[in-house]
């Protein structure tokens, strides 16, 4: 998809309804139960927001980011995901978070992005944590200056989202699940799987409606 093809769809990406939970429980694991919004609240879940973010690259195809976590000795060590974290108390809202982190994380400058939408909340039961996505753009390729929390940025076709080939399913072990198989976007020769993975496929879901 050439980015003046993007462009040319923000506006009806605005105000296509969501599919919400139908859509992100597509890529979900199997163990993965519905949370309800009272069970969700009931838990108590730490608020966080992430950026994904769209742009051209030097062929003037539309890609999207995402980042490979830096290891170490958590529940998300090493994971794929979008830029993103938990609120702190100086954001004035969720998107500001998800802005504040895609430029501590990535080097992405808040003034630059163009905001088209907030999208669905994801409960993350591991981490206890509730993500909210939104989704921008800016209109040229940034310069990507990692920081700790990053080891190495990944940039992504949105065509190789929208191929029906990227989806799979591999079979996982992790500190809290053992050997189970999980549906997942192979993206660039990564394994994406879980909340990330969910919020992606919504975003395919606005992007062939």
């Amino acid at each position: 998809m050439k980015f003046n093809q993007f462009k040319s769809k923000i506006e009806s990406l605005k105000t296509l309804e969501l599919g919400g939970l139908d859509a992100q429980f597509k890529l979900a694991p199997e163990l993965r139960l519905r949370y309800d919004a009272d069970k969700i609240k009931a838990n108590k879940p730490r608020k966080a927001a992430v950026l994904a973010l769209f742009y051209p690259n030097k062929n003037n195809e539309t890609t999207f980011l995402l980042t490979k976590r830096a290891t170490y000795k958590g529940t998300h060590s090493a994971q794929i995901s979008f830029p993103g974290g938990k609120v702190n108390k100086t954001d004035k809202n969720l998107k500001e978070t998800a802005l504040r982190e895609a430029f501590e994380e990535v080097g992405v400058f808040p003034k630059t992005i163009e905001f088209v939408r907030e999208l669905t909340d994801v409960f993350i039961p591991p981490s206890n944590f509730l993500a909210t996505p939104f989704v921008g753009y800016i209109n040229k390729r940034p310069t990507f200056s990692t920081n700790y929390e990053v080891e190495k940025t990944i940039e992504v076709l949105v065509e190789d989202l929208l191929n029906e080939a990227s989806l799979t399913t591999v079979n996982l072990s992790t500190s809290y699940m053992k050997n189970i198989d999980v549906p997942c976007f192979k993206l660039n020769d990564y394994i994406v799987w879980g909340a990330t993975a969910m919020m992606l496929s919504e975003i395919k879901e606005l992007f062939n409606s």
